[in-house]
């Protein structure tokens, strides 16, 4: 495995621990500003409305677990593609499930941001 993949296996690991820990700071880091991100119920997010739900409290992640995570390094870009167990609340709803997630990380200014999250629920 390249360094480039490492790196971004530990960075998505700690997106998700940040997203859990609701570390706003973290999280606006590791997004870019261009962030397209897909929920498995087909919302789409930006970086700021992402953001938004979670400080306002209408999405509040408490665990956000990968495993079984791939990496394809591109150079500028590393794709992952694995499997994620969530637990939100969503709009006062409690849930958990499982996805299968593809995330894309771009390398800007020396490091690398997070631009791009498709998940789709597991059966």
């Amino acid at each position: 495995m390249t360094q480039n993949a490492q790196t971004v296996i530990a960075l998505d690991k700690a997106r998700m621990q940040a997203m859990a820990d609701k570390d706003i700071a973290k999280l606006e880091t590791l997004l870019g500003d261009d962030l397209i991100y897909t929920h498995s119920s087909a919302r789409l997010d930006t970086k700021a409305s992402l953001i938004g739900a979670m400080k306002s409290g209408a999405t509040v992640y408490s665990a956000v677990t990968p495993s079984d995570v791939q990496a394809q390094d591109l150079g500028d870009a590393v794709v992952l593609t694995g499997i994620a167990d969530i637990k939100v609340t969503s709009n006062g709803a409690a849930l958990a499930f499982r996805v299968r997630f593809t995330d894309v990380y771009a390398k800007r200014g020396g490091g690398w941001q997070m631009v791009a999250w498709q998940s789709t629920k597991t059966p």
